[in-house]
Order: structure tokens, then sequence, then C-alpha cells
């Protein structure tokens, strides 16, 4: 049964905050497992590699199977069904129309001094782009990780996932050909990453790793953050819905489950400020769950990790959303955008009661792949920086460094430092 907590109720507080930590991978300690897998990548490349395919993919890989062809790419989409096609084309249009106006702009001046500051942006050379593929495969992860990657200007973008017996799910290659995927390789888990900060075999190293995968590849790409960057740390997912009483319950109710039935530990979460409402709600959920073909999966996340939260007004909502910094917002209410203002902490916000969770899955434009498990209170979901570096820029003549250089010179004393003073005072003679 989901639990049930009331805001004004005298431990509301001890109980939410019991909530809302709860372990949802678990509590496994996977480090070590991981540790040893990317050392076995490390020292053994692509006999390791084959390995763990072996073990956990069921297929032999080689170094001449291990990367898909065009020809296989291009197959892979006359298999495809026309509407599935037109509906990528759809969203990857929508993705990259959103992301080229997230790119930052180039700055130079001169400041009072004579001094010419300001900053350049470069994009990394190649990319290292994960899509899941276990319990399901995701087309639609594949536009989120490489479209910005490719408007951001990274020239190299190499596609992991997971290849079951070998098989590649046609759209996902058919999603790879749109986004401007150069390489793709069979090859998932905690050894892909690996294989992509360090190398294996065909697999050449990358500078940046992003994309979502399950608790090993979340833990491989922060055992390997400092070799290559990475976007983030993706736990479960997770939805929390606003909702008022005039919402319809079976749309609020297919909103909450639109999460659990990814993995049974993702998380739902309901705030409401009508009981009764709530209850409604409740009970399309269950039966919706009983309905569903994912039925299992999602009995577990709803039963195990979600939560309905009852408060006296709406108004109290802001402070609770941001205690929990979820990853996705809905705000089924009838003035959202004043909800909204103050709000600090989410992934990504839905406005509105037409506004379902799914669109921004898939095309609305922003981008899918976000912060979990309370780390929206720092993070940002992937964009075109995460694949770009900023370089400074600065610039003296001799007046310029007549105007400045006399302090750089004092702090340099203060911090023992001769060389650099005497670096800036020999010019200034």
């Amino acid at each position: 049964m989901v639990l049930r907590l009331d805001s004004h109720s005298a431990d509301f507080y001890m109980a939410f905050d019991q909530f809302i930590m709860k372990d949802r991978d678990g509590g496994a300690d996977i480090s070590a497992v991981v540790e040893g897998v990317i050392r076995e990548i490390r020292e053994n490349g692509m006999s390791a590699l084959a390995s763990f395919t072996q073990k956990f993919d069921g297929f032999m890989l080689t170094e001449q199977n291990l990367c898909v062809t065009n020809d296989e790419i291009d197959e892979a989409e006359k298999q495809c069904a026309k509407r599935d096609l037109e509906a990528l084309d759809f969203s990857a249009n929508r993705i990259r129309n959103y992301h080229v106006r997230q790119l930052p702009k180039d700055e130079r001046y001169t400041d009072d001094q004579g001094v010419t500051l300001g900053w350049r942006w470069n994009a990394v050379d190649a990319a290292g782009l994960y899509a899941p593929g276990g319990r399901a495969a995701y087309p639609s992860s594949v536009l989120m990780n490489a479209i910005p990657a490719q408007v951001a200007g990274v020239k190299r973008l190499a596609l992991v996932t997971p290849a079951p017996n070998g098989e590649m799910n046609p759209l996902v290659l058919a999603a790879a050909k749109r986004a401007g995927v150069t390489e793709v390789y069979r090859v998932g888990g905690a050894q892909a990453v690996a294989a992509l900060a360090y190398g294996a075999g065909p697999i050449l190293p990358v500078d940046v790793i992003v994309g979502p995968g399950n608790a090993y590849v979340a833990e491989a790409k922060r055992q390997v953050f400092g070799k290559v960057g990475i976007d983030s740390i993706a736990g479960p997912s997770e939805i929390l819905v606003v909702a008022d009483a005039k919402n319809d319950p079976d749309w609020i109710a297919a909103d909450l489950l639109s999460q659990a039935e990814h993995d049974p530990s993702s998380q739902s979460i309901l705030i409401t400020d009508d009981a009764s409402f709530a209850e409604e709600v409740e009970r399309a959920v269950n039966t919706q769950i009983n309905e569903s073909s994912r039925k299992e999966i999602t009995a577990s996340a709803w039963n195990d990790n979600s939560a309905i939260i009852i408060v006296q007004s709406l108004s109290d909502a802001p402070a609770i959303i941001d205690r929990i910094a979820p990853e996705h917002l809905e705000l089924a209410v009838e003035d959202p955008e004043s909800m909204l203002t103050k709000i600090r902490h989410a992934g990504a916000i839905f406005l509105g009661r037409y506004t379902p969770e799914a669109v921004g899955d898939y095309v609305a434009g922003p981008d899918h792949v976000l912060p979990t498990v309370h780390s929206a209170r720092y993070a940002s979901g992937l964009s075109v920086l995460d694949f770009m570096k900023r370089t400074s820029l600065i610039g003296c003549d001799a007046t310029a460094l007549a105007n400045i250089g006399p302090a750089a010179a004092t702090l340099a004393d203060a911090e023992g430092l001769p060389s650099h003073a005497k670096s800036v005072r020999i010019r200034l003679k």
C-alpha cells in the first residue's frame, strides 16, 4: 500500500525525512564490483569486454561485431514502421531546435585598466553516449544524449548500448543515425563505461560520458570521473505531481505511473490539498496497475517507494517540493505560473493540466536526462554545456600591466611566491 502523509500531522517531518532519504537502489555496495570491472577493462581491454558481454548479454563479442556497421544501421531502419520513423524525425527536430538556443556566446572586451578579457567556448573532441537497453530499449534516450552533443559541435559521438544476445533494437539504430552518432557499439553495463573512458579494442577513449543507466552504470561513471567528464550520477526515475481536485483522477494516476513503470526502484509522489481527490487518484492508480503490461514493476515502485502527501493548502507545496528536488515536477493546478515562481529545485517542470511528463520524455524539446535523488538542488539536466568547456582570455599591453601588475606582485609577495612577483615586476621596469 502506498504511503500516506499529512503535512499537518505532528510527526510529518520525521516521517517525510525517512521517506525521502530511503535508499531506493537496495543499499547494495556495488563499488567493489564495479572497480573490478574497470580494472579488468584497463588491464585486458577487448578480451575483458568480450568476457563480460558473454556473461551479461549472452553472446560472443569480437572486434569484428563490436561496432555496428552503416549497412546494419540502414537495414535496421528499413525494419522500422514508417509511423515510428516519422515520430523520431519530429522528436529529433524539436530537440535540436531547443538545444540550438542553449549555445553560449563568446565574449571579449577591454576593461577600464586597458586589460583585454573574455572567454571562448569550444566543444570536446569526443563524447561517449550511454543508452539503456536492459529492461527495454530507448531510442528517445539516443536522441536526448546525442543531439545536444551534435549541436555543441562534438565531432566524434560514440554510442554504447546493451545488445541482449547480440541483437540491437532497429529503432535505436534509426535514432542514432538521425542524431549524428558516428560510432555505435553493441555493449553495455559498467564495462561499456570503462571502455569509453580507457579504450578497449576498436573503442577509443572519449572526453565526456553522458546518459542514464542502472546502478552499475552510475557507479562506473562515478569511478571514471576525473579520467573523463560526466554529466551526473543518475539514480532511479521519479515524478512529483501537484494536483488540485479539479483534475481528472485518471489523468493524474497515469502521470504518476508514467515513471513507476520504468523500474521497481522508481518513485511517484502526489501532493494535493483534497483528501477525497487523493483517494480517487489512489483507486485509479490501482486500477491502472492491474491493467498494465508492466504490472509487477509498476506495483513495486508504487507500493514500496511512492507516497501521497496531503497539505492543508497548495501554498504549502513549494517548500515540500524544494526539499524533495524532484527529477520531474508536474504542476496540474489552476495557476501553475504563480506556483512556479515559488519553486527553486526541480529537474524539469511541467506547467498545467495538459502537460504530462511524457511529452518531455519524447517531443517537447528539453532534455529528458535529468538530475535525480535530490540532486536538482545543485545540478541541471543534460544540455549543450555538458559537451563544451570555457577558456578564459587575458591580454595586457605595457600600460595595462602597469595598471594592474603592482597589485599582482604584492599578492605574490604575501603568498611567498617570489618568482610570481618577479615575472610581473621584471616587465614593469
